[in-house]
């Protein structure tokens, strides 16, 4: 069995923090009657109903940044991105571009393994309506600077919507970088280079996208390729 690498232990010691996290009360509220009352469907299931960490490769050099888990996606499962359509998207354009040994991310223990990615979101809970205050989101970003530190071998920060764009150009902020000023505003295919990674943005995979359109899976290849082109 391989050794844990440094990188891989302090990631794991992160993980456990950010898990046993109850800094903001309504979140930690909304998850746990989330968890409580379930959704019909999953209501043989065990929900995780605590903050979700980052998951995937600490040597990764690509970093994909989203909003903040599903109640029933990632507050079930336990991992970012995993049980819902957002994760279908994400995960099956990760495997179309190297990234992912398999295109769906069901559940913790389906074997999913990333190469060179590292996925991650702003906000750590799930929040009500999906959308968690300014105070909330500064709260969390504390953890995404020491996991970006930690991955220290990232090179591009995929911003999955405008929320994470917004917490990651607090986070490079945050750690003393020259960045553009006026901020670019949001857009799909958006590039802004920093000294530490270059931002690349991308629509959010959200049914809310990907259902009219605005988010086609050739678009969203298509930003996974220029990542993986930047990061060379």
């Amino acid at each position: 069995m391989p050794s844990v690498t440094p990188v891989a232990g302090a990631l794991s010691a992160l993980t456990d923090e950010i898990t046993s996290c109850r800094a903001c009360p309504r979140l930690v509220a909304w998850r746990e009657e989330v968890a409580r009352e379930k959704r019909a469907s999953f209501a043989d299931e065990q929900y995780w109903g605590r903050p979700v960490p980052g998951f995937g490769d600490p040597r990764a050099r690509l970093l994909f940044l989203g909003l903040a888990p599903a109640a029933h996606g990632g507050n079930r499962t336990g991992r970012v991105f995993t049980g819902d359509r957002s994760g279908d998207w994400l995960f099956g354009a990760m495997h179309r571009a190297g990234l992912a040994n398999q295109q769906f991310s069901v559940n913790a223990d389906d074997g999913l393994k990333l190469t060179d990615a590292y996925v991650a979101a702003a906000v750590r809970c799930a929040p009500p309506a999906n959308k968690p205050t300014t105070d909330e989101r500064d709260r969390c970003l504390p953890y995404l600077v020491r996991e970006l530190e930690l991955l220290d071998r990232v090179k591009v920060i995929v911003a999955l919507g405008a929320f994470a764009y917004e917490a990651a150009w607090r986070v490079l902020g945050a750690a003393g970088l020259e960045l553009p000023r006026p901020r670019p505003k949001f857009g799909h295919g958006l590039e802004v280079r920093t000294a530490r990674a270059t931002i690349l943005g991308c629509f959010h995979p959200s049914q809310q996208n990907t259902f009219t359109g605005r988010l086609t899976e050739p678009m969203l290849d298509a930003v996974l390729t220029r990542a993986r082109e930047l990061a060379t």
